[in-house]
């Protein structure tokens, strides 16, 4: 039974296309505001309120320590939804990891602090970080490949790119959010400002799972389904039949991640301790340069579709290993007019040209009853190490050793890893499946 071949003839309704790239991208708005309103906290708020009774840098640490076990839990995540997403189909899974993440980031908004609980307070805390890491690590995996499985094959890139545009919406609302209540008298941040962007997230569920309940299963699914192609252990099948694949989808991913949360964490600390800028100053160029990727990210898309996966990734990995050292100059020299433009460019290059492909790139570097389990996992397991523990390590860097060379030299090490697996992956731009 064809499918697909059913739609195209007009037997069943397919939904617009525009229509499942606005559902997949609603899921990852979510989840990355999600994300990142944590990530901004842990940066500034959450040394002093969860963990009180130890040095303010090592309590810094601490609090990125807790954004780090998120990124842990994602590859678990990925594992759970990856494998019941090629069993049971991609909706089902969408829908559920975006409702553990939004009440799991409304309930850190609710959380008590040290002063009230104690020592449940950071607990409770890193207890909250797993059930959002796990709910993350399968969001991304079923929302490319809702969008990637209605897409026609020439466009993939282009539609693809909409999931992850959801990542600079989400950065922008994050950023927006904490701009917004950061310009509160401290004490009232402290006390209570802090706490609206995690509640606000359960307005932004109830409009995700609204939308997501609509959409239909991928006709790539069903016709699996339908023909008995179902896999029973996706997970052994990867690790038996597809290793370098995993491995190279990992390494694709290690780069982009580490160089996006360094931007958006490891920069708001720095800058602010270290180089005396103000909060709001830091957030609104990562607000502009978010701004812009809802351009740069669906032209990279297109790019993708164009001249195929691989080029952007090279480009993309030159342009971090080239501005490794010259982002920390130039954000040294503290002025405005120079430190904007060095975040919006950062984050455009070092981040836009690599993470635009990804979401049709990863599901099409495997094969269809196969490739939640395998683009999650690749995805999620280099998000681990790049993007949880990139920011713990480059805040240790400055910290022991003094100023950012450190933190350049991982940068680069990190783009290297990125590199070869660049060289050793396969073009997918024209695959139709």
């Amino acid at each position: 039974m064809d499918v697909a071949a059913n739609y195209s003839s007009g037997e069943l309704k397919r939904p617009h296309i525009g229509v499942i790239a606005f559902a997949g991208s609603i899921g990852t708005i979510i989840e990355w505001y999600d994300f990142l309103i944590y990530g901004t906290a842990s940066a500034l708020v959450f040394n002093t309120l969860f963990f009180p009774k130890i040095d303010p840098k090592i309590g810094t640490l601490a609090a990125l320590g807790t954004f780090a076990v998120g990124f842990v839990a994602r590859p678990v995540g990925g594992l759970i939804f990856g494998h019941f997403g090629d069993r049971l189909g991609r909706k089902s899974m969408l829908t559920l990891s975006m409702v553990l993440m939004g009440l799991s980031t409304a309930a850190i908004g609710l959380l008590p602090t040290y002063a009230r609980i104690g020592i449940w307070a950071p607990i409770l805390l890193v207890l909250l970080r797993i059930v959002q890491g796990i709910a993350l690590g399968g969001e991304w995996g079923g929302a490319s490949l809702m969008v990637l499985e209605h897409a026609p094959p020439a466009r993939r890139g282009l539609f693809g790119s909409f999931v992850q545009v959801g990542f600079p919406i989400g950065l922008v609302l994050a950023s927006a959010v904490f701009s917004l209540v950061s310009k509160l008298p401290d004490a009232d941040f402290v006390a209570w400002g802090w706490r609206m962007p995690f509640i606000i997230s359960v307005a932004l569920v109830g409009v995700g799972v609204y939308v997501r309940t609509r959409l239909p299963e991928t006709p790539v699914f069903e016709e699996m389904r339908a023909d008995g192609r179902i896999v029973r252990s996706p997970l052994i099948e990867i690790l038996t039949k597809n290793p370098s694949t995993f491995l190279i989808a990992a390494g694709l991913k290690l780069s982009e991640v580490s160089w996006v949360y360094m931007l958006t964490i490891f920069v708001v600390i720095y800058a602010t301790t270290t180089l005396g800028l103000t909060k709001s100053l830091i957030l609104n160029a990562i607000l502009l340069g978010a701004l812009l990727e809802l351009i740069t990210i669906p032209l990279f898309g297109h790019l993708s579709d164009v001249y195929g996966r691989r080029p952007l990734y090279f480009f993309g990995v030159a342009f971090t290993i080239v501005f490794a050292f010259p982002l920390f100059w130039l954000l040294d020299m503290r002025t405005p007019s120079i430190v904007i433009p060095t975040l919006i460019i950062a984050l455009n290059l070092g981040h836009g040209l690599m993470f635009a492909p990804e979401s049709s790139y990863f599901p099409e570097l495997f094969g269809p009853n196969i490739r939640y389990s395998g683009a999650s996992l690749g995805f999620q397991v280099s998000a681990a190490l790049g993007g949880g523990f990139a920011p713990v390590i480059a805040t240790s860097l400055s910290v022991y050793l003094g100023g950012t060379t450190g933190v350049s030299v991982m940068l680069i090490v990190l783009a290297l890893v990125t590199l070869v697996a660049t060289f050793f992956a396969r073009e997918t731009r024209a695959r139709t499946r």
